[in-house]
């Protein structure tokens, strides 16, 4: 990595600290806080070289955070609900994809491949704002169990549905049975991966003596299954999601003593929140770059647009499940539909369409809008929904009892 790059990164995690201090001091939301301070940094005359592309969210960024998220997941209550998370994301995407481009189309006067790939890249709920969302406001319980893990498993869908919709945009067509086929064979090689590298992990855990040594072994874990699985075309963020998850739930290995266990959660909370910081300061200075002003009218129908999609996917999806003992109470509806925010996932995959193509820059303009929505309405507003609704915890509720 470059020296300046790196230098800094390291300066505006040192931002994000620093936003975070102010940030609670005054009782403000912390996420669109660093946006904000990136939409500041952005009007600076500091030149910031730090990519915010795929490549640097992909490979370095994300890892941290889906790990984190996944050692927090316990088993038994994932198992329960994993109909339900399932459901939501394949079908779910599916459904706000094609009700996104639909709308776009009929609406909005895009083409039908414009249309379709903006349905697709930002059809998936993004799991960096969602975690940062709710680790903020200590949600605990199902309805975090809900949310976080359809964002984590409906990556699989959204990443095969965009290359679908690129080829159908530059001119290619594959069938509908290869597109299912490379669903199901994406979502199984990542997991297959993240259980390999996570069983080998503990087994040598197992016989560590050094906690030091054991943290190394969980980094390994984190970015060596999200990486592999990648460079194997296969999701990297449900291979690092399973490879949190089996650690977290301790299979193959040893139990953890309770102090050793205790450095593991803050370390990945530490790096989880470094990772934060960093991505939402860089998604502000990105959203500072743009001009919104000639691109009013496209990013309001792509809001509504957006908004409808995910409607028309929870609450219909959520009535299959009305009379049984998975039933998705109405409260957590309403959550599951306002707490979908999108973010730097669904940028990434917007910076990814070729320039060649010529409805590029629309594409991009209502991604950002659609994100800087996201940000400063859902996420400011998504805990004050919860909180009418019944769905926030007391005060003394405790993070790893939360699922």
């Amino acid at each position: 990595m470059d020296t300046l790059i790196f230098e800094q990164i390291v300066l505006l995690a040192a931002i994000g600290a620093i936003v975070g201090i102010v940030a609670r001091r005054l009782r403000l939301p912390y996420m669109p806080g660093l946006v904000i301070a990136g939409i500041v940094i952005g009007f600076l005359p500091w030149q910031v070289s730090v990519p915010f592309n795929k490549d640097l969210l992909f490979d370095v960024l994300l890892p941290p955070l889906i790990f984190e998220a996944g050692l927090n997941i316990k088993w038994r209550e994932l198992r329960r609900d994993l109909r339900v998370v399932g459901i939501f994301a394949v079908a779910g995407v599916m459904i706000s994809a094609l009700v996104t481009a639909a709308l776009m189309h009929v609406a909005g006067g895009w083409v039908w491949p414009a249309a379709i790939l903006f349905g697709v890249l930002i059809a998936a709920t993004d799991p960096v704002s969602i975690i940062a969302t709710f680790k903020e406001a200590n949600v605990v319980g199902r309805i975090r169990l809900l949310v976080e893990a359809e964002s984590l498993f409906n990556d699989s869908t959204a990443a095969v549905g965009f290359a679908v919709a690129l080829a159908f945009a530059t001119g290619e067509s594959p069938g509908l049975g290869s597109a299912i086929w490379q669903l199901a064979l994406t979502a199984a090689g990542g997991g297959i991966f993240g259980l390999l590298i996570a069983v080998i992990a503990l087994l040598v855990i197992g016989r560590a003596e050094d906690e030091l040594a054991e943290l190394a072994l969980t980094t390994l874990a984190a970015f060596g299954s999200f990486w592999a699985a990648e460079h194997f075309g296969f999701s990297g963020i449900l291979a690092t999601t399973a490879a949190g998850l089996v650690i977290g739930n301790r299979v193959g290995g040893k139990a953890k003593v309770e102090r050793s266990e205790a450095v593991m959660l803050h370390f990945w909370e530490f790096a989880a929140y470094l990772a934060n910081a960093i991505i939402f300061i860089l998604l502000g200075i990105a959203l500072a770059n743009q001009n919104f002003g000639s691109s009013l009218l496209i990013v309001a129908f792509a809001i509504v647009a957006v908004l409808a999609g995910r409607a028309l996917a929870v609450y219909p999806l959520s009535a299959i499940f009305s009379r049984s003992s998975q039933r998705v109470p109405v409260a957590s509806q309403h959550t599951l539909f306002w707490g979908g925010l999108r973010g730097a996932l669904a940028l990434a995959l917007a910076l990814a369409v070729p320039e060649s193509l010529p409805y590029r820059q629309e594409i991009l303009m209502a991604t950002f809008g659609v994100v800087a929505f996201s940000v400063f309405a859902q996420g400011t507003t998504v805990t004050l929904v919860m909180r009418n609704l019944g769905e926030l915890p007391t005060k003394n509720s405790k993070r790893r009892g939360r699922v």
